[in-house]
């Protein structure tokens, strides 16, 4: 108590002069003119075992980190990257003649891809022209293994070098754990180059709806048409039935309707103007005319009579003669009728000869065939070109190890037996007829000139032949009369090939140019296996097509308009 009372008597300096006269002076904010008591030394232990404690919890997450789990965070560390990476490019776009957009590039709004999409335009039946593409693709860890986007088909395959744009590369820096944390440009994407083609998607669908329709009413399988400038090889309209949505094959998603395009017998995927091979049946007859008259082996005036079949004595068997049959009794007729009926007797004469009036032959008519481009490619890039057949008796003896016969040159003049084109080849064909010799090579690229050969074809011939084609349109008995017109003066050839087990079915074509007095444009159009009963012909249905254009698109036909086109 002693010590105690001795303590409290203890007075410091500032405690006497502590009063309540200064006291106001003091900040007390800041603890001054206030008395500190001495720390007490539990707090001082408690201080000391919280310290403790602490340290202890951050040692363990130390031995934690380094000793149990330093392999793994060890692994996960040098996993830790600053990495280069590509930059897709954006592949070019495409439009067509009118500067409409058929392919351009979107945002992927599913997230799938970190690179545009390639969107389609929605317009039917050009899905074989344009083509599609597949995207690249990363492994499961991100990585790219294919950088580029690869055309699979049509215009996207055959236009790779202009379409495909030029990666740039960048730089990812990611954490520990593989988040990026960071990404930089190293060096910026070049875009692919845009491409405008010669084609007229409007036209095209027009063809295809026009197609798509006649073939569901008359029962024909499939069908494909194609219009192009004879001067340049422009191709204005390519269209094929069926055909298929190039941004369903891009995506890939939707496995049922692929799956439906596969198993389809018509062959959506076909490129039929350009990769389908068929009987051309009476279109042919143009071309052996013209050889009857380069070879002099007829006057073009000189008539022969069809009375509905010619028959062949069989040495063999003089009981069973060949007969060779016309479609009809078309009577008396020069070349130009000749033509413009389609007859078949005419044409079984001037080809393989009859009585007194010899023939081409095989050998003469085939390489008039082969002078206008059939038998081979044309030249074309956008799918796989199909060569097709013009029988010889070296072809029939290699397919068939059998001689060649009368029949068969009687059959191969007025485009039966083993013969084989393409619509494009007869296109290009007939061009070279309209132009008066200018076998050009198509493509679909607005404002280019295709490569070109001149055929020295005879003018006073091939006036005859124009003028026989302008007769199947507007002479009474003419096989075109559906392609008559007021607007324009149209010279075609119709042709129905007779094709399966017992000729059960045809293909119905139409061929020819436009106008006739100065030719600009030459058309096919095939129409692929109806049944015989059919009355439905491709002139009919090529007449709905020009019925769109006097309409829709004057200008092709010569008619004033004013129509603007689109502008980019």
């Amino acid at each position: 108590m002693k010590f105690r009372s001795n303590k409290k008597k203890f007075v410091e300096l500032d405690e006497i002069l502590l009063d309540a006269s200064n006291l106001p002076s003091f900040n007390t904010g800041r603890m001054e003119g206030r008395r500190e008591l001495p720390i007490r030394a539990l707090n001082v232990y408690l201080v000391g075992i919280c310290f403790t404690i602490i340290a202890i919890a951050f040692f363990g997450k130390i031995f934690q980190l380094q000793v149990v789990e330093g392999a793994r965070f060890r692994t996960i560390s040098d996993n830790n990257s600053v990495n280069t990476n590509v930059i897709i490019a954006e592949r070019g776009v495409v439009f067509d003649r009118r500067g409409e957009p058929l392919i351009w590039n979107e945002h992927d709004f599913s997230n799938q891809y970190d690179f545009p999409v390639r969107a389609y335009t929605d317009r039917l039946g050009i899905g074989q022209l344009i083509g599609y593409v597949s995207y690249p693709q990363r492994d499961n860890k991100g990585i790219y293994y294919r950088t580029e986007y690869i055309g699979r088909t049509g215009v996207e395959s055959a236009f790779e070098s202009e379409l495909h744009g030029v990666n740039g590369e960048k730089i990812i820096e990611q954490d520990a754990l593989g988040a990026v944390v960071g990404e930089h440009a190293l060096a910026a994407p070049v875009d692919g180059r845009e491409v405008t083609l010669s084609v007229d998607a409007a036209l095209s669908e027009a063809m295809y709806q026009i197609i798509s329709t006649s073939s569901i009413s008359a029962g024909f399988r499939s069908g494909a048409g194609a219009i192009m400038d004879i001067h340049t090889g422009e191709i204005l309209a390519m269209t094929s039935y069926p055909s298929y949505d190039p941004e369903v094959m891009a995506d890939g998603d939707n496995t049922e309707l692929i799956s439906q395009y596969n198993n389809d017998d018509r062959l959506p995927f076909l490129n039929k103007v350009v990769s389908g091979v068929y009987t051309p049946g009476s279109i042919v007859k143009p071309f052996v005319a013209y050889a009857a008259l380069s070879e002099k082996i007829i006057d073009p005036n000189k008539t022969i009579v069809s009375n509905g079949s010619i028959v062949i004595p069989n040495p063999y068997n003089p009981s069973n003669p060949s007969r060779f049959n016309d479609w009809r009794a078309h009577g008396a007729m020069t070349m130009r009728e000749a033509i413009a009926f389609s007859s078949n007797v005419y044409f079984y004469i001037i080809g393989g000869g009859f009585g007194d009036q010899p023939g081409l032959g095989i050998t003469k008519m085939s390489q008039y065939y082969k002078l206008f481009g059939m038998g081979t490619t044309t030249g074309i890039n956008i799918a796989q070109e199909q060569a097709g057949v013009v029988p010889t008796p070296e072809w029939k003896a290699t397919t068939f190890d059998d001689d060649w016969r009368l029949g068969d040159t009687y059959f191969t003049s007025i485009g039966q037996y083993g013969f084989q084109t393409t619509p494009l080849q007869m296109l290009r064909a007939y061009g070279a007829l309209a132009s008066g010799g200018t076998l050009i090579t198509p493509h679909v690229i607005k404002g280019e000139v295709g490569a070109s050969v001149d055929l020295n074809l005879n003018p006073a011939h091939v006036r005859i032949i124009h003028e026989g084609m302008r007769k199947t349109v507007n002479f009474p008995g003419g096989t075109a009369r559906g392609l008559e017109r007021s607007d324009v003066a149209i010279a075609a050839k119709s042709g129905t090939a007779e094709i399966g087990a017992g000729n059960a079915y045809v293909n119905s074509w139409a061929a020819g140019f436009w106008p006739y007095e100065d030719p600009k444009y030459a058309f096919i159009l095939m129409m692929d296996k109806a049944p015989r009963s059919n009355a439905l012909g491709a002139t009919r249905i090529m007449g709905g097509v020009f019925d769109w254009m006097a309409i829709n698109r004057p200008e092709y036909m010569g008619l004033s308009t004013s129509s603007p086109e689109i502008t980019r």
